[in-house]
């Protein structure tokens, strides 16, 4: 879809999803999340795109594209590891067991790729080839596909705070997980990321990295939570194109929210200066964007939502039975 047939949606954006008819609301960096008294949780995904540790603008549909794309891979790896999704009442929301969520983030990375300061091509461009508890060889190339797939986690930082690298040992040191977790979190990532890859690569894709979030329920069971294999916590190339542009020395074609990261990167530091205002038409052409990316991703026809409906008060409608 071709970002000028989005221009009547410019305004349709979901900034905030703030409904005080509901309880207990925190706020992510893309997500606003209610929790109801009887264990469940209300997650909406905003049109919020976060970066660089802070929300750069408001894409419309991304909301959307991300809670379909999870919903996609949620269902097409239930049998690896259980996951939280109860219910899909709306196109941006998921309402899903609560868990309480463990404070590390699973990155896993199958290529020496990425520009955030915790990427291992940033660690490894500064001298670095001891990382996370794996050691790098000299003289890979960026964007170089790994021997094996590896587990990069890192901290669980909030809204304006920084995300920063675990190894294992430091994540047992410090009691963030026991050996039981992690050695659950660790089957599970590796598992779901094959799996990814799989079917990637069947639609022509590849997956080169992805992060997952995991909590426990009330029983003490391991289960992946937030999203999965969506446009934001992974990165994918088209398969097609990398071999010319590896040999060149190009970046990889791509579809993630580099997109705008590049952009905003080539005129700021993002982590010490203000961020440049998103101009209308990048914001459309990351719309397109994204809806290419599950498309692509699913196999599936985007649906446009009703116009005639702000979204957060057709959400709000379709919530009613929860407010």
């Amino acid at each position: 879809m071709r970002a000028a047939d989005l221009a009547p949606y410019a305004d349709r954006v979901l900034a905030e999803a703030t409904l005080p008819e509901l309880p207990n609301h925190s706020r992510g960096k893309v997500r606003d999340n209610y929790d109801l008294p009887d264990g469940r949780r209300i997650l909406i995904s905003s049109d919020r795109i976060s970066a660089f540790d802070r929300i750069l603008a408001a894409i419309p549909f991304k909301g959307q594209v991300l809670t379909q794309t999870a919903r996609y891979w949620f269902e097409a790896t239930r049998d690896l590891c259980p996951n939280h999704v109860l219910d899909y009442p709306d196109p941006n929301v998921v309402v899903a067991r609560r868990l309480d969520i463990l404070p590390v983030e699973i990155v896993v990375r199958g290529y020496l790729a990425g520009t955030t300061a915790t990427s291992i091509l940033t660690q490894y461009r500064a001298g670095l080839r001891e990382m996370y508890g794996h050691r790098l060889p000299d003289g890979m190339r960026p964007n170089e596909r790994l021997p094996e797939a590896i587990l990069t986690p890192t901290t669980k930082a909030g809204e304006g705070g920084h995300d920063t690298p675990l190894t294992p040992d430091a994540i047992l040191a410090q009691g963030l997980l026991t050996q039981e977790q992690w050695e659950t979190v660790s089957r599970a990532a590796l598992a779901l990321f094959a799996r990814g890859q799989e079917l990637a690569a069947r639609r022509g894709l590849i997956l080169a990295d992805t992060k997952y979030e995991f909590g426990t329920d009330a029983d003490g069971r391991i289960v992946l939570a937030d999203e999965i294999h969506t446009p934001d916590s992974s990165r994918y190339w088209f398969a097609a194109s990398y071999p010319e542009r590896f040999a060149a020395g190009t970046a990889p074609e791509s579809f993630d929210k580099d997109f705008i990261r590049n952009w905003v990167v080539a005129r700021c530091d993002p982590y010490r200066d203000a961020i440049p205002a998103i101009p209308p038409e990048m914001v459309l052409e990351t719309a397109s964007v994204y809806i290419r990316a599950f498309e692509t991703i699913t196999g599936e026809t985007f649906i446009l939502p009703d116009l005639s409906l702000a979204p957060l008060e057709r959400i709000r409608r379709n919530l009613r039975a929860y407010l």
